[in-house]
C-alpha cells in the first residue's frame, strides 16, 4: 500500500512508494546522454522523475497509466524536487487503492447534481431550459458530469471538480443579475451550465486526469460547439437567432483570442458571463495555494497557473504582542532617599566668624 505522497517528499530523501505514470518519454541531454523520463503522480500532485542507468526494459514494459513501484532519491533540480528512480518495477493489483491516486471533491456529488438540475428548471425562456434539461438527462452526459474534472492543472482539477465550478457559477450569474437587472438570467445560467460540457470528452479522467486524443486535437470549446449544436438541432423550432446566441456564449467565454476564444464576447451576457468564469477559476487557483504546505508563515506556495505566491494575508495581519506599558518613574534606592532625609533635617550650618581687621590698622586707631 502506499505510504509516500507527492507532497511528502524531502530533497535527500531516500523512498520506496507507488505513483501513477502520468508521462512517459525517452530523452537525451545536450551531450546525447539518453534518459527515461517520468512524471508520477498521486492525490496529492505530480513530481518529474528521471532514470539514467538500466531503464530500456522499463520503458518497454510501463506506459502512461501505469501504477508503478518505485525505489528512488528525491534532488533539488532549479529549486524543485525530483525523483532520481532507482528501480521501478509495475505495481500489483491489490497493492493499489485507486482513492489514492485520484483527488476528488469532498463534497457530495448527488446532492450538487440534484442542485445543478434545479438551476436547469429555473430557467424560464421555454427553449433554453428545454436545452440544459435534456442534455443533462442524457445517461452518459450526467455519469461523466458527476466525475469529470473542470481542468487538468488550472482550476478544480480533481474529480467533481467541473461540477463544483458549474454550481458556483449558477450562483454567481443569478446574484449579478439581481445587482445588474439589464442582464439576461436564462443566458447566464444556460452559459454557466454548458460552457464546459466539452471537457467531458477532452479531459480523460479514469486513473489520471489528463486528455484525450481528440482533446487535444479539438479543445473543448470546438468539441462543446459541436454538442450543443446537435442538441439543438434535435428540438423542432428552436429559434435560430437564439441557437446563435448560445453558441457565441460557448466560443467566446475564454474572453480573449489568446486564451483560445474563436471570438471575443460581443453579447452583454457574454461578456459578464466571461469574468465570472475567469474569477471562479482564477480563486479556486489561489485557494489551492494557500492551502498548500509553504513553509512559509506569510507566503503562499508558488501558482504555476496564476504565476505568483499569494499573502496568506489573515497570518500578515495578525495583532503583534502588544508592547509592555511605560513604567513610572523610577523610585529613587533607599540608601539615596535617607541620604536625602538627613540632607533635609541637617541644622544650618553655624555663621562664620567675620575676619580679625588686619594689626597694621590696628595700631593706627589705636
Amino acid at each position: 500500500m502506499k505510504t509516500s505522497y507527492v507532497t511528502d517528499l524531502l530533497s535527500e530523501q531516500n523512498i520506496t512508494s507507488f505513483f501513477l505514470v502520468h508521462e512517459k518519454e525517452l530523452r537525451n541531454t545536450r551531450e546525447g546522454r539518453a534518459y527515461l523520463r517520468l512524471e508520477l503522480g498521486d492525490r496529492s500532485g505530480t513530481i518529474e522523475a528521471r532514470m539514467w542507468d538500466q531503464f530500456e526494459n522499463v520503458a518497454k514494459d510501463i506506459n502512461r497509466d501505469d501504477f508503478v513501484k518505485v525505489q528512488g532519491r528525491v534532488e533539488l533540480y532549479r529549486n524543485r524536487p525530483q525523483l532520481a528512480v532507482q528501480q521501478v518495477r509495475l505495481a500489483k493489483p491489490e497493492e493499489i487503492d485507486l482513492a489514492d491516486y485520484l483527488p476528488h471533491t469532498t463534497a457530495d456529488v448527488e446532492k450538487m447534481f440534484a442542485e445543478l438540475r434545479g438551476y436547469a428548471e429555473s430557467i424560464s425562456n421555454p427553449w433554453l431550459k428545454q436545452l440544459v434539461l435534456g442534455m443533462i438527462a442524457d445517461p452518459e452526459i450526467a455519469r461523466c458530469y458527476k466525475r469529470a474534472p473542470a481542468a487538468k492543472v488550472m482550476h478544480h482539477a480533481y474529480l467533481g471538480g467541473l461540477l463544483e465550478h458549474v454550481i458556483s457559477l449558477c450562483g454567481m450569474s443569478r446574484r449579478v443579475a439581481t445587482h445588474y437587472p439589464e442582464l439576461d438570467v436564462d443566458l447566464l445560467l444556460t452559459a454557466a451550465i454548458l460552457h464546459d460540457v466539452g471537457k467531458l470528452e477532452e479531459l480523460c479522467y479514469e486513473r489520471a486526469i489528463g486528455y484525450t486524443t481528440p482533446g487535444q486535437l479539438l479543445g473543448h470549446i470546438v468539441m462543446e460547439l459541436e454538442t450543443v449544436t446537435r442538441a439543438i438541432d434535435k428540438i423542432a423550432g428552436f429559434p435560430v437567432p437564439l441557437k446563435t446566441v448560445v453558441q457565441h456564449l460557448l466560443i467566446s467565454h475564454h474572453g480573449q483570442y489568446e486564451f483560445g476564444s474563436p471570438k471575443l464576447p460581443m453579447i452583454r451576457e457574454a461578456m459578464v458571463f466571461h469574468y465570472l468564469d475567469d474569477l471562479d477559476s482564477k480563486l479556486a487557483a489561489v485557494r489551492v495555494a494557500l492551502a498548500s504546505p509553504s513553509g512559509d508563515d506569510e507566503w503562499s506556495t508558488y501558482s504555476a497557473a496564476l504565476g505568483r505566491k499569494f499573502l496568506k494575508v489573515d497570518e500578515f495581519l495578525k495583532p503583534t504582542p502588544a508592547a509592555p506599558e511605560s513604567q513610572h518613574p523610577a523610585e529613587p534606592k533607599p540608601q539615596a532617599a535617607n541620604a536625602a532625609a538627613a540632607a533635609a533635617n541637617a541644622p544650618e550650618p553655624a555663621p562664620k566668624p567675620k575676619a580679625e581687621a588686619p594689626s597694621l590698622l590696628r595700631k593706627l586707631f589705636s
